[in-house]
């Protein structure tokens, strides 16, 4: 099946960022994709003020979303991005969802909070608990995860454990020393890991490094992105997959226990 990520700069306006991740599926759709997956936090962001998502928190029946699930229903196409929901007084869960047919078939609050290199996500959001269950898509089961977790191993394995044969992963990666090698490496990482496709669809812009990438389950790059606006494609082929795992059967060597959420 056709696989795609999209990636794009967030501006402060929803309605603006709404309207780009339609065209993105639109296109996405019009050349055959099965499953889009879109950046993460894509309400709104601004350089000058790093709460500005949580500000601009929506339900998930809100007016944002209202807009990509009326383009989900032009299609068989699964869409997956993250959003902030409130949970509270100024606070939120970086939640994602995955749209398909008009409806939200999936929800996934982000385990994993980005407290690292002098950030601090958890001042204004909650973490989720709960390790997201298997969506299927054509045919091919689909773990989900979201940015910061593509540092933890155990959830990317968690899933692979239970039959994922495909990882995805919006992220808004931001940029510093050595964060584009981080990436990179760790992308091919999860992919060895676990023998599943990833497909990561990165926010550009002035702090964040866009570089969507597509991944083999072998750790090889199938499409890749600079740091500009587009979208990228590539087929996952579950009897590759199958022909891969064979060669290398880490699943099936393991000798520990499957990891569980502490």
């Amino acid at each position: 099946m056709i696989i795609a990520a999209g990636q794009f700069a967030v501006t402060p306006h929803p309605e603006t960022n709404a309207r780009v991740c339609v065209n993105l599926m639109a296109q996405a759709a019009g050349k055959g994709a099965a499953l889009l997956v879109l950046p993460e936090a894509l309400l709104a962001r601004h350089d000058d003020d790093p709460d500005l998502s949580v500000k601009s928190a929506q339900p998930l029946d809100g007016t944002f979303l209202a807009l990509l699930r009326a383009e989900s229903r032009n299609n068989t196409m699964t869409t997956v991005l993250t959003l902030h929901v409130p949970s509270g007084p100024g606070r939120a869960v970086n939640t994602l969802v995955a749209l398909r047919g008009g409806d939200i078939v999936a929800r996934y609050a982000k385990l994993h909070l980005y407290d690292a290199f002098s950030i601090q996500e958890s001042r204004r959001v909650d973490a989720g608990s709960i390790i997201p269950s298997l969506i299927e898509v054509a045919g091919m089961r689909v773990g989900l995860m979201t940015c910061y977790d593509l540092r933890f191993p155990e959830l990317a394995i968690a899933h692979a454990l239970q039959g994922a044969e495909i990882l995805v992963l919006p992220a808004a990666w931001v940029r510093g020393p050595l964060k584009e090698h981080h990436w990179a490496t760790l992308l091919a990482a999860r992919a060895l890991d676990t023998t599943c496709y990833i497909v990561a669809a990165g926010e550009c812009g002035n702090k964040n490094i866009g570089q969507s990438r597509i991944i083999s389950p072998s750790g090889m790059t199938l499409a890749g992105a600079d740091d500009t606006p587009q979208l990228i494609m590539a087929e996952a082929d579950p009897a590759a997959l199958q022909q891969f795992r064979e060669k290398l059967p880490v699943l099936r060597n393991r000798k520990f226990a499957p990891p569980q959420l502490l």
